[in-house]
C-alpha cells in the first residue's frame, strides 16, 4: 500500500514538478533568470503578493468572528450561515467571477452607479480582490469552527467569572488555544488565494501588465508559445506552493507537539 502510495504521489505531483522546472530551464538559467526581468512577469507577481496581502487578512478577521459566532452561541439561522460559509467550495471559481461582472460590470446592477462616479471594480484590483475573497473566505473559518466546538466554552466562561471582559477573554483564553489551527487556515487561504485562476480570469479582463496575476500571466506566455517563461513563472508559483507546504508541514507538526 506505501508502494502504491508513494508510486501515485510520485505521478501526480513530483513528476509535473520536475516537468515543469526542467521546461523552465531547457534555456538555461540566464533564460530564466531574464523571464523575471520583464516588466510584465514582475507586474504579475506583484499584483499577486498585493492581492494575497489584502485578502488573507481580511479573511482572517472573517473566520475567526464567524467561528466565534457558530461555535460559541446558538442563533436561528446557524446552519443557514454554515452553509453560505461552504458555498464557495461549491459554486465553481468561473461563476462567481462572473457574479461580480453581473454587479460591478458596465452594463451590471451598480455599473452605471460606479462609472458616474468613476468607480472601477470590474478590470481592476477591486474586482481582483473581491473574486479572491470570495472564492478563499471558507478556508480560515472551516478550520476554526470545529476546533472552537471541540474546545468548549469552560475557560471562557471561567475568565468572565472571574471579571475579564470580551476581548480580554479572546486574547487571552481564546486566541492562544486556536493558534495553530489560526495559522494552519491562513497558511491554506494563501495558498489559494495566490494560485486562483478562474474567478480572477473573468473579473480581471487579462489587461496584460496591469490585471494579469501569475496564474494569468502564465497562460498568456504559454498561448504566446513562450514555454520557457511560462514555465519559470510556474516554478516560481511552486516553490511558494512548496513553501506554502513546508511552512504547513511545521505547523502541524508544532501543533501535535503540543498536544502530547
Amino acid at each position: 500500500m506505501i508502494t502504491i502510495s508513494l508510486t501515485f504521489l510520485g505521478a501526480l505531483l513530483a513528476a509535473p514538478l520536475a516537468a515543469v522546472l526542467a521546461t523552465a530551464l531547457e534555456k538555461g538559467w540566464s533564460a530564466y533568470f531574464q523571464t523575471f526581468g520583464d516588466p510584465d512577469t514582475r507586474a504579475a507577481i506583484r499584483l499577486t503578493l498585493m492581492t494575497a496581502a489584502i485578502v488573507v487578512p481580511l479573511n482572517t478577521v472573517f473566520g475567526i468572528t464567524a467561528a466565534w459566532c457558530i461555535a460559541k452561541f446558538e442563533f436561528r439561522g446557524k446552519s443557514f450561515l454554515i452553509t453560505l460559509i461552504d458555498l464557495p467550495l461549491a459554486v465553481s471559481p468561473v461563476v462567481s467571477g462572473l457574479v461580480y461582472v453581473l454587479l460591478f460590470g458596465l452594463n451590471g446592477w451598480f455599473g452605471a452607479w460606479l462609472q458616474e462616479h468613476e468607480i472601477s471594480i470590474v478590470y481592476a484590483l477591486p474586482g481582483i480582490v473581491l473574486a479572491t475573497m470570495f472564492v478563499t473566505f471558507p478556508y480560515v473559518a472551516r478550520e476554526l469552527i470545529p476546533l472552537m466546538q471541540q474546545l468548549g466554552n469552560d475557560e471562557e466562561e471561567a475568565a468572565i467569572t472571574l471579571g475579564a471582559g470580551g476581548w480580554l477573554t479572546f486574547f487571552r483564553v481564546t486566541l492562544p488555544r486556536i493558534r495553530w489551527g489560526l495559522v494552519y487556515g491562513v497558511i491554506l487561504c494563501n495558498a489559494r488565494a495566490m494560485g486562483e485562476f478562474g474567478a480572477v480570469s473573468v473579473v480581471s479582463g487579462n489587461i496584460r501588465g496591469m490585471t494579469t496575476t501569475m496564474p494569468l500571466h502564465i497562460e498568456i506566455l504559454y498561448n504566446e508559445y513562450n514555454f520557457v517563461g511560462a514555465f519559470a513563472v510556474a516554478s516560481m508559483l511552486s516553490l511558494l506552493a512548496v513553501v506554502t507546504l513546508i511552512i504547513k508541514t511545521l505547523v502541524e507538526r508544532g501543533a501535535g507537539y503540543r498536544r502530547r
